[in-house]
């Protein structure tokens, strides 16, 4: 750490370090996370003054898709407690908005003593972390000149606007789009980190990704989900958890998960847990597809209304006489001439085969049937098929666009305002994937259309020169391959200019040329509505908790005076600071929706909830109803078993070996599969997976957190026992990209031949020596090969070797 964050350990008032037991002068210790108890008297020549404990309405508003309240207690310009909502009425539906335990540790990241405090700009290699304190005019001139040297040089293309999720909170991180798009625009990205399978694949079945809320689980007689795990990962009041515990308290549905691990969601809310192969949850699919089609389980008239592509009778024109149906490939009659039948699948899943046939008759026959899929299926090598696959199961049954049914996908819920910072339009057209970023740095003018999705252009005619990076952790430690990620960033001729904002010395921090320290969303004037809400939506609104401390800025005012340098401030600001553009959206907003409260009625009440008029979200109603008035946004309007488009794909695009688009939605073998050869070197299959200590890698830091909840290796006795790995021993974690250190944790709830470890650790190695990593950062061995369709992260597909220190 440099020299200015040390320094500014010592100055007490206002500081983290004056709740750690400093002695104060004129009085005793005291706590800043642990109040004196009641009736302690301090000690001294004289009593303090002590102010009123004021109240802040306020959100966690990190990237675990829950949006929770906060209310914020605040004495002498500090945070001394935290509470979350209190003011919901479950008897009305109208429920509290109640934080995880993530978000009732907020206290512990605003006042953490590790926070960056001033502007710096960094002095040795990118990724040592070596900064000197820079003055905050000093910043305003080498973010103004850099980014007006590259846009001159190199052209918008160039720019590139990072992925980032640590702030998800509209009125914030949209200023550097506003930014970006008046200075000529970046080069844009298409799909997420978190669910780009689903969204690319999902069109091609229902023209959307759109999926019932999972509050409509109070109608459901069987739910089913594959890799769900909302227990861990969406804890909170504002999160399917709360839903599917109402939904099930009031139902009675029973749950089977499918999930390689036991998790929290199968501990806490199933019935049954199916344990399976990472990768292969679409050959469990086929087979009980299968079994429904043999059976007669399948809804035919269903099939026959709303389908294309099930069997001969249904298929497209193009493609008829051809045993190219869906049907035909699962019953043997297609160009593989492979019956997918239980005793197939168990080969490839690990899954028995009675327990594929039970699986099916009960999917056949209980109506209606809520199928849902988490985001960790897709996340595989060839995931964008495993996506299709699962969603066929309710088309199969004719349990879409109905109560207690479902489309396959994820989670989806009620949206009644959207309201956000006027960004305009970004001026340049060309797109690439948002995982392929590092490729656009490495070869970026060797990136096509056809090869690698380049989007706007047959190919990029730039490499990226600039990042802007605002609240992201994935320069680094969210992105793939680090040691590789590592190598090309430290090229400077690469790329030339890296700007980060952020609250911490992040790994991804260390990569910064200048980096900014960062207020916290609840620090500035703030507002957020629901990410996904089940049956009602929301809206939190809050005031800064505290003044700004040391030089902490945010990302507006930074903005503001790099604007002012470049000759555009008054375009930018409009002349408003954040508070009036906090009104101004919002106003706006009230101009669509008369029945919100006013401002002033916002601010006072902090919170604003209102319940779906239709009782539970259900997607693709409309189609269900009348499939002539209401079509599909798919080129024949019904729902596409059979995708001519993803056929024109496979003829046209350039696929590397391994890399499978279907225009059926079946099994594809991915590479670092449970079949792949390289196996015989690195035998165990690591997928990841959200943590509940953390949401990505936000609050990854917290001190509280990491001892309740500590990274560990989970891995099945069996495996254990022949590597001579005992329960807490530390062991390394291998393959040719990198190594971890980590405690494993030996447990059955893990089937055998699979290891996993939760993603968003804090990445720690020495990357100027042996680059092991310590931390326990999955990434350290992910791939930086993207999925064929959506060009996304195979995060959860990696083959490792496991082996006692």
């Amino acid at each position: 750490m440099n020299d200015a964050m040390v320094s500014r350990r010592g100055f007490v008032k206002g500081s983290a370090l004056a709740g750690l037991g400093v002695a104060v002068a004129g009085g005793g210790a005291f706590s800043l996370f642990g109040c004196s108890s009641q009736g302690e008297q301090q000690t001294g020549a004289s009593e303090p003054t002590e102010s009123a404990e004021q109240v802040f309405w306020g959100h966690c508003s990190v990237n675990c898709e829950g949006r929770c309240s906060l209310q914020l207690h605040v004495k002498d310009d500090e945070v001394v407690w935290v509470e979350s909502d209190n003011t919901g009425d479950d008897e009305y539906g109208n429920h509290q908005i109640r934080a995880c335990l993530r978000g009732r540790s907020i206290r512990r990241w605003i006042n953490h003593p590790d926070r960056l405090s001033v502007p710096m700009k960094r002095v040795g290699k990118r990724g040592e972390g070596k900064f000197e304190q820079i003055s905050w005019d000093e910043a305003f001139d080498m973010l103004a000149e850099n980014y007006t040297r590259i846009l001159d040089e190199y052209g918008p293309e160039s720019i590139w606007n990072h992925y980032a999720s640590g702030v998800n909170a509209s009125n914030i991180g949209s200023f550097l789009s506003r930014f970006i798009n008046m200075n000529g625009g970046c080069l844009g990205r298409y799909g997420s980190y978190s669910s780009a399978q689903i969204s690319a694949a999902l069109p091609y079945l229902y023209g959307t990704r759109a999926a019932n809320s999972n509050s409509d689980i109070v109608n459901s007689k069987l739910v089913v989900m594959f890799g769900e795990n909302s227990v861990e990962t969406k804890a909170g009041g504002a999160g399917p958890t709360y839903h599917l515990e109402q939904a099930l308290e009031q139902g009675g549905a029973k749950v089977i998960v499918i999930d390689p691990r036991y998790s929290d969601t199968v501990a806490t809310r199933a019935d049954q847990w199916i344990p399976i192969r990472p990768g292969t949850d679409a050959a469990l699919v086929d087979a009980v597809a299968y079994v429904l089609i043999s059976e007669d389980l399948v809804d035919h008239d269903f099939l026959a209304k709303y389908c294309i592509g099930y069997d001969e009778d249904s298929m497209p024109e193009s493609a008829k006489g051809q045993n190219k149906s869906y049907k035909a490939y699962i019953m043997g009659e297609g160009a593989d001439a492979v019956a997918k039948t239980p005793a197939w699948a168990e080969a490839i899943t690990g899954v028995a085969a009675d327990t594929i046939t039970e699986l099916a008759r009960e999917i056949g026959t209980a109506k209606p049937c809520a199928i849902y899929q988490g985001k960790g299926p897709q996340r595989q090598s060839n995931g964008e098929q495993t996506a299709r696959a699962i969603c066929m199961l309710p088309v199969l049954t004719g349990n879409v666009g109905i109560n207690g049914g479902n489309t396959g996908s994820d989670l989806d819920g009620f949206y009644f305002s959207t309201f956000s910072v006027p960004t305009g339009d970004n001026p340049v057209e060309t797109k690439i994937a948002t995982f392929t970023w590092t490729d656009a740095i490495d070869h970026g003018t060797d990136m096509t259309k056809l090869a690698n999705g380049v989007r706007g252009k047959n190919k990029l005619e730039v490499p990226i020169k600039m990042i802007f990076n605002y609240a992201g952790n994935t320069i680094t430690n969210q992105h793939s391959d680090i040691n590789r990620t590592h190598e090309i960033l430290q090229d400077e001729s690469k790329c030339e200019f890296i700007v980060v904002w952020d609250t911490f010395l992040t790994d991804s921090a260390k990569y910064a040329d200048l980096l900014l320290p960062d207020l916290m969303p609840v620090e500035q004037p703030n507002f957020v509505s629901n990410d996904y809400a089940g049956n009602m939506g929301f809206i939190i609104m809050g005031q800064p908790v505290t003044s700004p401390k040391f030089e902490r800025k945010t990302l507006y005012s930074v903005l503001s005076e790099v604007a002012d340098r470049m000759g555009m401030k008054d375009e930018f600001t409009e002349g408003r600071d954040e508070q009036a553009w906090l009104e101004y959206c919002y106003e706006e907003a009230r101009k669509k929706d008369s029945e919100l409260p006013t401002f002033e009625e916002m601010l006072a009440q902090g919170i604003y909830r209102r319940k779906d008029p239709d009782g539970h979200h259900v997607a693709l109603k409309d189609f269900r109803d009348d499939p002539e008035a209401n079509p599909l946004e798919t080129p024949s309007g019904k729902i596409e078993i059979y995708s001519e488009a993803l056929e024109e794909i496979v003829a046209t695009w350039e696929l590397a070996e391994g890399d499978i688009i279907n225009p059926l939605p079946v099994y594809a073998p991915g590479v670092e599969g449970f079949d792949d050869p390289l196996r015989e070197t690195y035998p165990l299959q690591m997928p990841g997976y959200h943590y509940k200590a953390r949401a990505h890698s936000s609050y990854g830091c917290i001190d509280v957190l990491k001892q309740a909840a500590p990274q560990e290796l989970w891995i099945n006795p069996v495996d254990a026992e022949s590597r001579g790995i005992a329960d807490g021993e530390t062991v390394k974690v291998y393959n040719d990209r990198g190594t971890v250190e980590i405690l494993a944790k030996v447990t059955p709830r893990i089937l055998p031949g699979v290891v996993s470890m939760g993603q968003g650790a804090w990445h720690e190695a020495d990357m100027a020596g042996d680059k092991v990593d310590r931390g326990g950062c999955i990434n350290t061995l992910t791939s930086l090969r993207p999925t064929p369709l959506a060009k996304a992260n195979p995060q959860h597909t990696n083959l490792v070797e496991v082996a006692k220190l």
